[in-house]
């Protein structure tokens, strides 16, 4: 190996750490203000790419359809606590219609705008206009009423959500795979060294993304309460916190992160309804350098197997999986004995 090829698979494992990094900036958001170990955060990935392929075919992509029922399933179930309390019909009306209000928009924003073949850019944020809500919906109807079960218990219901949302995305998008065009085709070439316009917009994007949720987290009331709730979830809820919302919160700030992230990524490889996985699983163990809490560390960990993946590819290509998943075990070993363990752990 000379320091030409060395040059492109860093450059090649910067950028698909960058991704990396999103998904586990993700993952340690809701871990910490749910304690939700999010497994179906790649397929958030998975359907903003392939809503985006569907939209250049000029179809009506399959995530209307299921962000319309889930929205008409959490309408019914908020309806049916407002009529339960005594709180009157005309509430429950206006509860159900607040939470209907945004997807019957999208859905039929998509439905009429889909034929019409828009410039990319605005397919794109019409892409995050319908994946995002999924975030919201997907908590309140798997995890809302299991807030204060074990961290096991989420597990599980994590497992059961990947597969669903799995299973949904090969009747929604089929089995054939789908690649995006660029945002940006243009090449930038300094000697062996190319980089093209899609990385620099991957970079810059998740630079901005990153910036914007300092800001977020330091500078507004909504970032402090995701913070209070991370901290310590009851004496946020004595301090007049709604955790449930917290939690709705987070999920719509990961399910955002997940879409934007299968945005960037989908130019840059072929993607199919269960390739988030892969994907998400990758940011997880980047997630799991900061111990589902630290955000500069998840970072640095996900640019590490960013790193890690591009030159074992390089290395035994037949391998590279084998080699980034099995960097978490010395990983786990090193924290379990740094640090104790409580009784659910």
């Amino acid at each position: 190996m000379d320091f030409s090829i060395a040059s492109i698979l860093t450059l090649d494992g910067a950028t698909n750490g960058a991704i990396y990094a999103l998904l586990a900036l993700a993952l340690v958001l809701v871990f910490a203000v749910t304690r939700v170990i999010f497994i179906p955060q790649g397929e958030f990935v998975a359907y903003g790419a392939l809503t985006l392929a569907m939209l250049q075919l000029g179809q009506v992509p399959g995530t209307v359809w299921l962000l319309l029922a889930l929205a008409v399933l959490a309408a019914v179930r908020v309806a049916f606590v407002e009529l339960r309390d005594g709180r009157g019909t005309t509430r429950a009306a206006l509860a159900a219609t607040k939470l209907l209000a945004w997807p019957l928009t999208v859905t039929l924003l998509a439905w009429w705008a889909a034929p019409r073949q828009w410039p990319l850019a605005a397919q794109s944020l019409l892409t995050l206009a319908i994946v995002t809500p999924l975030g919201p919906l997907v908590y309140r109807l798997a995890y809302e009423k299991l807030a204060d079960a074990s961290v096991l218990v989420l597990l599980i219901v994590s497992v059961g959500v990947h597969f669903a949302l799995t299973g949904l995305g090969l009747v929604f998008f089929g089995a054939e795979g789908f690649r995006n065009p660029s945002f940006w085709d243009e090449r930038f070439a300094s000697g062996a060294l190319t980089l093209s316009g899609q990385a620099l917009i991957i970079f810059a994007a998740c630079a901005l993304l990153m910036f914007a949720l300092y800001l977020f987290f330091e500078r507004t009331l909504r970032g402090k309460a995701l913070r209070a709730t991370a901290v310590n979830r009851l004496g946020a809820r004595l301090m007049g916190i709604s955790t449930s919302g917290a939690g709705t919160l987070s999920f719509g700030l990961a399910a955002f992160i997940g879409t934007l992230s299968g945005l960037l990524i989908g130019p840059t490889t072929t993607m199919f309804y269960d390739s988030g996985f892969l994907i998400g699983l990758k940011g997880f163990v980047a997630a799991i350098f900061g111990g589902l809490a630290s955000y500069p560390a998840a970072v640095i960990g996900a640019l590490f197997v960013g790193l890690l993946e591009s030159f074992g590819a390089f290395w035994a290509s037949a391998f590279k999986e084998v080699i980034v998943f099995t960097l978490i075990l010395p990983v786990l070993l090193w924290r379990s004995f740094l640090h104790g363990h409580d009784e659910e752990e």
